[in-house]
């Protein structure tokens, strides 16, 4: 199997943000022509024997099965059922996967938290991207369908070389979309401006600086994907605050995490996470 055929995973585990998470998997995974491999990690507990798990499971990941086919008719997914820590199981599974598509929280979850333990565990120490679906429906309301209002892709980018994988992933999911644009969006302040060798005082210069930077940042791709309508925004404020505001109407945000951090539990910067924790629609988060 090549990269390009690798699969995107859904995480399944009959919550809503779950059965919200596959919705999104399948029309992801019929966009880019991809596998959709349908994951439902059962727990490590004493609360139930293992033939009632594996039972339950099985009827989960049919729903599951059933529910995809509604949706896309064609796509035919795979099923797998491992016996894990839920991040642990994913986090492994995503070595060989196109993406890991994560609802913000499971059954388990807190209903006044954002986004789950697992959720945020994975997208900080997964190898693959990883996408955390929350499409702002009611709790109640699991029926499928296409989840988004949006077309726009917004892309997050640091003013380095760490943001050309979250590019590439932006790109290609805005190619995989007729309508989407993508909007690049570089949040800057007159203290950045300062630490990367920039104007320190004057918010002219340093408005024009940024602007260049993000043009030099994103040439080249335009010839890589000439379908794709640019839109470049170099904001003038938090990193953190833009995105979370830009993602209210974006079918999808894209973000960057450094490698290198995860066994330290340092996998996701203050500004991815709290875009992660606070965005208003689906977060993408890649490993740059």
């Amino acid at each position: 199997m090549t990269t390009t055929d690798l699969p995107v995973i859904a995480a399944v585990d009959g919550s809503t943000h779950s059965w919200q998470a596959l919705d999104w998997a399948t029309h992801e995974a019929a966009r880019r022509r991809l596998p959709l491999l349908i994951v439902h990690v059962r727990p490590l507990t004493r609360q139930a024997d293992e033939e009632t798990r594996r039972r339950e499971a099985d009827e989960l990941l049919a729903d599951a099965v059933r529910r995809s086919a509604r949706t896309v008719p064609d796509l035919r997914p795979s099923t797998l059922a491992p016996l894990d820590f839920p991040s642990a199981a994913l986090v492994s599974l995503g070595r060989d996967a196109s993406m890991i598509v994560i609802g913000s929280r499971g059954l388990g979850g807190f209903r006044s938290l954002m986004i789950g333990s697992n959720s945020l565990a994975t997208a900080s120490m997964a190898s693959c991207p990883v996408v955390v679906v929350q499409d702002g429906r009611p709790e109640e309301d699991d029926q499928p369908g296409d989840l988004e209002v949006f077309t726009d892709i917004v892309a997050g980018v640091a003013a380095d070389e760490s943001s050309e994988a979250v590019l590439e992933f932006a790109f290609a999911t805005a190619a995989s979309r007729p309508d989407a644009r993508l909007r690049i969006v570089h949040g800057w302040t007159m203290f950045s401006s300062m630490l990367a060798g920039g104007p320190a005082l004057d918010r002219e210069a340093a408005a024009g600086s940024a602007a260049r930077t993000l043009a030099e940042l994103t040439s080249g791709w335009h010839e890589k994907y000439p379908q794709v309508e640019i839109v470049r925004e170099p904001v003038n404020g938090s990193a953190a605050r833009t995105l979370v505001t830009a993602s209210a109407t974006a079918a999808l945000t894209v973000i960057g995490r450094r490698r290198g951090g995860e066994s330290l539990g340092l996998g996701l910067s203050p500004v991815a996470q709290t875009t992660l924790t606070h965005a208003l629609g689906p977060v993408t988060v890649v490993p740059c």
